[in-house]
């Protein structure tokens, strides 16, 4: 049996879709999957409860994603272990692929690649996305799938989930590159930011996890894998390109300094994006 976490804070909008997409076409038997709701204000726990099994519902008062993901793992009792976001879509063919791969024991933490979905994004979220899609960040399912999956040796490597922005950039470092994999043969679903403005909220938080993530945990931080440096600069030798380039770089720019700023006044407000979500309702 898969156990399968998915944490949710307001996702009424979102988490019934998710649902049906892991759910269906699965096997009775083959999926423990446990949505905490955390901090709730909304009927996410309700909408999730009226699935049954295999979901069943964990609820908490207390928002926070890595709390939820602890209870989560309190209450799981299989692996391999599916860690996944409310507003994600994974299929149980990828679920299967993810297990199987884990079943080796040559790798230890896995993650499809990602799938993004632009359906009514701006001009400026997709030319984004087109150059990230060509960067090594782009091709890093520990951190950009919305997914990932470990072994009961991969879980071993640490204990809770400490109080953080990046709980997938965090996985990601316990394991050096040859450890962890992405795969090409399995995908999600991720929904991109409608506007450019939400986009750099999304990107402002994923910068500062990053930096939080480089101060708290140094000797660790040298497992992130390849940064988008070289790869920037070969695109640039690419003119047709230049116009996207200019939205990707601008974005990061503005993303990474609201990044340091929230640093350096200790802001942990969550940033999330909203657009994706009032999509889908």
């Amino acid at each position: 049996m898969i156990s399968v976490i998915v944490p949710a804070h307001n996702e009424h909008s979102v988490i019934s879709r998710t649902l049906k997409t892991m759910t269906a076409r699965a096997i009775p038997g083959e999926l423990d999957v446990i949505v905490v709701c955390n901090g709730c204000t909304d009927d996410t726990a309700a909408v999730a409860g009226s699935f049954g099994p295999p979901v069943r519902v964990i609820e908490t008062g207390l928002a926070g994603k890595t709390l939820a993901l602890n209870l989560g793992d309190k209450a799981a009792t299989f692996f391999p272990r599916i860690y996944a976001d409310a507003d994600v879509h994974i299929t149980i063919e990828t679920m299967r692929t993810l297990a199987n791969r884990l079943e080796t024991g040559d790798v230890l933490a896995v993650a499809p690649i990602a799938n993004i979905d632009l359906k009514d994004c701006s001009w400026l979220v997709r030319a984004y996305y087109e150059i990230r899609s060509l960067l090594p960040s782009g091709r890093e399912g520990i951190g950009g799938s919305g997914v990932y999956a470990l072994s009961e040796a991969g879980r071993g490597r640490f204990r809770e989930f400490p109080k953080l922005t990046a709980d997938d950039g965090y996985v990601r470092i316990q394991f050096k590159p040859e450890e962890r994999e992405t795969l090409t043969s399995a995908s999600s679903t991720v929904f991109a930011p409608r506007t450019v403005w939400d986009l750099i909220t999304t990107k402002t938080r994923s910068h500062y996890g990053s930096l939080e993530l480089a101060s708290r945990f140094p000797d660790l931080w040298k497992n992130k894998g390849d940064n988008n440096d070289t790869a920037l600069v070969e695109l640039f030798r690419r003119p047709l390109l230049w116009h996207k380039l200019s939205v990707y770089c601008i974005v990061t720019i503005i993303a990474k300094r609201r990044a340091r700023i929230r640093m350096r006044t200790g802001n942990t407000t969550w940033l999330r994006d909203e657009t994706s979500r009032v999509a889908a309702e």
